[in-house]
C-alpha cells in the first residue's frame, strides 16, 4: 500500500484505506476485550458488551477504525467505498447501539475503561460526524460522546501527573485528539481544562533527550506527541518559545533518535507490530510540528525529511497481518493528511 510519490492522500489511497477498515470493523473475532467481571453475568460476548463498537479486535480499534471510514467518506463522498461506508455507518451507529455503550459506561466497574486513549479517539469520532450534512449519525453517538467529555472533565483535575509511555496510556495524545472535539463543539469550558492540563502537565519541559525511544511496543513518540498536543493546544505565541526550549536541536537533527525510523522484526507479534504504527504516528507529528514553522525556519527542512523516512518505512506495512491490519491504516491516514497541514499552527487531522 504505497501511497504516490509526494506521499498524500489520494482517492485511491484513501478507498484502499477504507477497505481495510471494512473488513474489521464490523468483524467482532478474534477479540481482546478490557472488561472487569464484576460477577457471573458479565461474561458475555463482545457483541454484547459493546452493540456499536465490539469489532476490530479491541474497542478502541474499532472506534478509530469507524474514524477512518467517517474521515474517508467525508473527503470522497462519492468514491467507490461510499455506499459500503454508509451502510456501516448507519448499521453500527443508532441510537439503540450507542444506548448499549453508555449502559456499559456507566457501570463502576467502567471508570477507567479505555482511559485516556479509546477516550480521546470517541471524541474524534464524535468531531468528525459532526461536520456531516446528515445528522443521525452523529446524533446517535452524541450521548455517549457527552459522557465521555464528562470523564475528561472528571478525571483531568485530579491527574497530578501525565503519563509519557509511547503505548495507549499517553497523555498528551488523548488530550490532542480531545482537543479537536472540545473545538467543534465549542465546548470552551474543555478547551481551557485541556489547555491548563496541558500547561501544567508540560509547560516547563525543556532539552528533551528522548532517549529512552523506541521502546520495544511503542506506537507513539512521547516527545513528539507531547510537542504536537502543545502546538494543538497552545497559542503561536506561547508554543513557540515552548517549542524551542522543549526540542532545541531540531535544526541539527537531534536528538537523532527521533530522525530514525524504527526497525519492526516481527509483525506478527501484536507488540513488535506497534513499532510500525510508531514509523507513521511520528510521520504524522513530524509533518504537523514543521507545518507550523515558518518557511525558512532551519528545522523546518530536517523535520519533513524525517517524516518521509518514517511514512517510507511504514506505509507498506499496513496490511498483510491482522496484528497491525486492525488499527495501522487510522495512523497511516493521520500522516497523510497532516503533509497538507502546510497553513501555519492550529487544527490538523
Amino acid at each position: 500500500m504505497t501511497p504516490a510519490p509526494a506521499s498524500t492522500l489520494t482517492p485511491d489511497i484513501a478507498a484502499r484505506f477504507a477497505a481495510v477498515a471494512l473488513g474489521h470493523v464490523g468483524r467482532e473475532y478474534p477479540n481482546k476485550p478490557g472488561h472487569v467481571l464484576a460477577g457471573p453475568g458479565d461474561a458475555r460476548t463482545p457483541a454484547a458488551l459493546h452493540p456499536a463498537f465490539h469489532g476490530s479486535y479491541d474497542w478502541h480499534s474499532c472506534v478509530h477504525g469507524t474514524w477512518l471510514l467517517a474521515r474517508v467518506l467525508r473527503l470522497f463522498p462519492d468514491g467507490p467505498q461510499a455506499p459500503a461506508i454508509r451502510a456501516r455507518l448507519d448499521a453500527q451507529l443508532t441510537p439503540a447501539t450507542v444506548a448499549g455503550e453508555c449502559a456499559y459506561f456507566d457501570a463502576p466497574t467502567a471508570r477507567g475503561f479505555e482511559r485516556p486513549y479509546g477516550w480521546g479517539w470517541l471524541l474524534k469520532l464524535a468531531d468528525e460526524l459532526a461536520a456531516f450534512p446528515e445528522r443521525r449519525w452523529s446524533e446517535a453517538l452524541a450521548p455517549l460522546a457527552g459522557i465521555i467529555a464528562r470523564r475528561f472533565a472528571e478525571f483531568l483535575p485530579v491527574a497530578a501527573y501525565p503519563v509519557r509511555v509511547g503505548t495507549h496510556f499517553n497523555t498528551a495524545f488523548a488530550l490532542r485528539l480531545a482537543a479537536d472535539y472540545a473545538e467543534g463543539a465549542r465546548d470552551a469550558g474543555l478547551q481551557t481544562l485541556l489547555r491548563d492540563t496541558a500547561l501544567r502537565w508540560y509547560g516547563d519541559d525543556a532539552d528533551c533527550p528522548a532517549w529512552g525511544e523506541p521502546g520495544g511496543d511503542d506506537f507513539l513518540s512521547s516527545a513528539l506527541i507531547e510537542a504536537e498536543c502543545m502546538r494543538r493546544l497552545l497559542p503561536p505565541a506561547l508554543f513557540g518559545p515552548w517549542f524551542d526550549r522543549f526540542l532545541p536541536g531540531l535544526a541539527a537533527a537531534r536528538p537523532a533518535t527521533l530522525f530514525r525510523p524504527a526497525t519492526v522484526t516481527d509483525r506478527s507479534d501484536g507488540k513488535i507490530a506497534h513499532l510500525d504504527g510508531l514509523n507513521l504516528s511520528r510521520a504524522w507529528c513530524l509533518r504537523a510540528l514543521a507545518a507550523a514553522l515558518g518557511p525558512d525556519d532551519p528545522r523546518r527542512p530536517p523535520l519533513r525529511a524525517a517524516a518521509e523516512d518514517h511514512l517510507a518505512a511504514g506505509l507498506p506495512h499496513v496490511t498483510g497481518d491482522y496484528m497491525g491490519e486492525h488499527w495501522l491504516a487510522t495512523f497511516a491516514l493521520l500522516a497523510l493528511e497532516a503533509g497538507a497541514a502546510e497553513d501555519g499552527p492550529g487544527k490538523s487531522s
